[in-house]
């Protein structure tokens, strides 16, 4: 037998691992089943290029709780070690980061999360067990079983063990403050968290299962009814992981209803299949294998956050993945996995890292060519897809400058007539008739077909497209590409009456005389609250509306954008909305308001007028809307 101390200087080196990594003692299994897992999958690759003189066979991992005895095992049957190969790669190289680590994390909290990254990943054991034992044994020829003990302290014993099957037993004696390691329901849990697509079969216990040989038979009493007996039952290793999940094998290996199993297996309480998904696979200049998937989305941009999983080599690292995958697709679901992320890194460090850089622009590019192949191979399919996707895409063409040159090809702008553009079709659609005479074209949009309706039916009376656009970011994108397309601008239909929001060169005369005008001007001015509208006297159409509540574009602009952060200007969020009243010189009742001697018919007329106009905005409630709808019923009687 052999004592000694692990080679390491500094003697509380275990108190500071449990102390500074206590929020994350969990990943402790997850650590030892990864260890067990490079063993298995290393003596698989000396089997198969003739350097190990063993079977392979179908080896499992197995995790054992031994509840009365404090204990839990995991036990694995890969390359083992050697007692030479103990003190080498347990007592010296395992804490050849233990200087650096001391160093670095001595004043750090506890969400360091750097177990691994020091290669202390074995270690981490210590947070959670008093003790802890390794029984192993090389695939060696001619080699003896070695055990090595430690009691948590730098003091350790190496000795000969009787084992005769190679493979590596961590035996973990678990602490009096961590006992809910013993549980079989937590286990399980952690199990299912970081481990559930481990690459090689993991036992834990077992289970019934019914017996596939044998087949019940139906047999009669003397009454002739029919009974079937029993069916038999077997017993059988209880796997607890996929250890060959979707994202590990070639796209040409897997058909639409493998996507969507592999989805629900994900995500079991997701009953909606997804919208499409994407595989990725890349070997250069950096390795990356995953599936994303295209769920039905909401308007809300912070639910859908933190449904991607990140896996090294198959193991569990993350479900937040802002800094690897672009923010805009972080609404997403599926899995990535890349043995080009650390498993124990901060945020900052991924986001200053070269090659995760590189992955978030692949995912970008490759994202943006699936949508335009989508888009491609049936457009008719895409359009209906249209609503639930386009979150993500708008945001996309907001945050990724490349995704935005890209977009180009497959987003959409949809109109109140359920007709779908691309932008290219939307130009060329509209730029002869709405085109203003100082040469830029105006887009007009809708961003609620209902409240806005009226306006929406006067620009279509001159042959205008009108957009639909009501995602909670589309003011931010509308200002994107006002700054990046050449002389164009968008105006929603009710920002000002028709012929202000695309002014041609036929400029209407008002039937009214200059005089007539400012009188007219005085006496809405003293019946309508200046604090509520801004007045404005235009000559439009005979058949137009005599009153017509607009909203200016810019400033409804400025409060949208800066309602849902990122753009507009500080302090409009706090400024009351703004309203033009858009008188119409050339209509009849607007005469008749000016004619008139009846003082009280003219107040009426102005106030049933201007009543109207707001109901059509939606800004006539409360009591104002009772007194509208009292005085609409007097006056048809």
């Amino acid at each position: 037998m052999t004592k000694g101390n692990i080679n390491v200087s500094v003697e509380n080196i275990f108190p500071l691992i449990k102390k500074f990594l206590y929020s994350d003692h969990e990943i402790f299994l997850r650590e030892l089943i990864s260890n067990a897992t490079d063993a298995t999958l290393k003596l698989k690759h000396l089997t198969n290029i003739g350097e190990a003189k063993v079977e392979y066979g179908n080896p499992k991992i197995e995790v054992k709780i031994d509840k009365e005895g404090k204990k839990l095992h995991i036990i694995d049957q890969g390359i083992g070690m050697t007692a030479e190969e103990v003190e080498k790669y347990i007592n010296q190289i395992a804490f050849s980061g233990a200087e650096e680590f001391l160093d670095k994390y001595k004043d750090a909290g506890k969400d360091s999360g750097i177990i691994g990254h020091f290669g202390l990943g074995f270690y981490s054991a210590f947070m959670v067990a008093e003790k802890v034992e390794i029984v192993t044994k090389s695939y060696l020829e001619d080699t003896e079983g070695a055990r090595w003990t430690c009691d948590g302290s730098p003091e350790f014993t190496l000795e000969k063990d009787s084992k005769t099957e190679r493979g590596t037993e961590i035996i973990l004696h678990i602490a009096d403050d961590s006992l809910e390691f013993l549980e079989e329901s937590k286990i399980r849990e952690l199990l299912t968290k970081y481990n559930k697509f481990m690459p090689i079969p993991i036992k834990f216990g077992t289970k019934e299962v019914n017996d596939p040989d044998h087949k019940p038979e139906t047999k009669k009493d003397k009454d002739g009814k029919e009974t079937k007996e029993p069916q038999k039952k077997i017993t059988v290793d209880n796997i607890i992981n996929n250890p060959n999940p979707a994202w590990t094998k070639l796209p040409t290996e897997l058909e639409d209803k493998d996507y969507n199993s592999f989805y629900r297996e994900l995500y079991p309480m997701q009953f909606e299949e997804p919208l499409f998904h994407i595989h990725l696979n890349v070997d250069y200049p950096f390795n990356l294998t995953g599936i994303l998937y295209f769920p039905k989305m909401t308007g809300d941009l912070n639910i859908q956050k933190d449904k991607i999983q990140l896996y090294q080599n198959q193991v569990f690292v993350t479900d937040n993945v802002e800094g690897i995958v672009p923010e805009f697709l972080t609404m997403l679901r599926g899995v990535i996995d890349s043995p080009d992320i650390p498993l124990n890194v901060s945020r900052s460090y991924l986001q200053a890292d070269g090659a995760v850089k590189k992955i978030s622009s692949y995912i970008t590019r490759k994202v943006a060519d699936k949508l335009k192949s989508l888009f491609n191979e049936n457009r008719e399919d895409f359009e209906k897809k249209w609503n639930d996707i386009k979150i993500v895409i708008e945001y996309g063409m907001l945050s990724e400058d490349k995704f935005f040159e890209k977009a180009d090809a497959f987003a959409l702008y949809p109109t109140v007539d359920g007709k779908y553009y691309t932008y290219q079709e939307l130009f060329d659609k509209i730029k002869d008739n709405q085109t203003d005479k100082d040469g830029k074209l105006v887009i007009l949009y809708a961003s609620n077909e209902d409240a806005q309706h009226s306006y929406t039916e006067a620009a279509k009376a001159k042959g205008y497209e009108v957009l639909l656009l009501d995602s909670p970011i589309i003011s931010h994108l509308m200002q994107k590409m006002e700054s990046t397309k050449e002389n164009i601008t968008f105006a929603r239909v009710d920002a000002d009456h028709i012929d202000n929001l695309i002014k041609k060169d036929d400029t209407k005369i008002s039937k009214l005389s200059e005089d007539e005008q400012k009188e007219l001007e005085t006496i809405l001015k003293e019946a309508i609250p200046s604090e509520k509208f801004m007045v404005q006297l235009e000559a439009m159409d005979s058949d137009a509306s005599p009153f017509i509540i607009t909203q200016p574009e810019f400033m409804r602009r400025m409060k949208e954008m800066q309602a849902t952060g990122g753009g507009g200007m500080f302090g409009m969020g706090n400024m009351p909305d703004m309203y033009n009243l858009v008188v119409n010189t050339n209509s009849e009742l607007v005469g008749e308001i000016l004619s008139t001697k009846t003082k009280k018919k003219q107040e009426r007329l102005i106030s049933q007028s201007l009543d109207l106009a707001r109901l059509s905005q939606g800004l006539l409630k409360g009591k104002e809307l009772s007194e509208f709808i009292k005085r609409s019923y007097e006056m048809i009687k």
